[in-house]
């Protein structure tokens, strides 16, 4: 399902004709998060067999392809990055922040990966931001399309830091909820996705 924003993206760079160190860096960035995401995650997640909805992956489709349309006509039609972006503060503090949120994405979808497979049934995730928040995979994911929307400073970068908030905000609300209903002694000052706050 992740896969149409990788390979479009990837196609606006085969089909731009002005293209220049800039684009091609962040394109980088963007492959690292898809690549992972289409074809390493779900393989080590092991979800063969679990049944989702037909119009749930056609929908993550479609958003998929129109996000990387706008995301691809961004960088590869209309920005106008210098070389000299590279070495800026607002690039450089971007792609900080995407590289942590990537980290702390991966690591605690390693936690639970973790306890899927030393587990039979649901066991609550314990360790690393598991302690402060019930789904700090969210927060990676939110902190790293953050870092995406500095490091690239345009509109369509906030569009989709946006979106992200708007789809994972109320999964991690729904995933607090289900944790604290099936866990009795679930540590009361877990929150959902902000430590200490929400």
């Amino acid at each position: 399902m992740e896969s149409p924003a990788l390979f479009l993206l990837i196609l606006f760079c085969f089909l731009s004709t002005s293209n220049n160190i800039v684009q091609y860096v962040l394109l980088g960035f963007w492959c690292l998060h898809y690549f992972h995401r289409s074809f390493i995650w779900p393989f080590r997640a092991r979800i063969s067999g679990k049944s989702m909805p037909l119009l749930i992956a056609l929908l993550a489709i479609v958003f998929n392809l129109i996000n990387a349309t706008i995301q691809g006509s961004w960088l590869f039609i209309y920005s106008d990055y210098s070389p000299e972006w590279l070495l800026s503060n607002t690039f450089l503090i971007g792609a900080f922040i995407f590289l942590v949120g990537m980290f702390v994405n991966i690591h605690s979808d390693n936690v639970l990966l973790k306890l899927r497979k030393d587990q039979n049934g649901y066991t609550m995730p314990k360790g690393f931001l598991y302690e402060k928040v019930s789904c700090p995979n969210y927060l990676g994911e939110i902190i790293e399309w953050l870092g995406w929307a500095i490091m690239t400073w345009s509109f369509a970068g906030l569009v989709f830091f946006l979106w992200t908030i708007a789809n994972l905000l109320p999964r991690a609300i729904a995933n607090h909820k289900w944790y604290k209903e099936e866990f009795e002694n679930y540590p009361p000052q877990r929150k959902a996705i902000i430590p200490y706050l929400f």
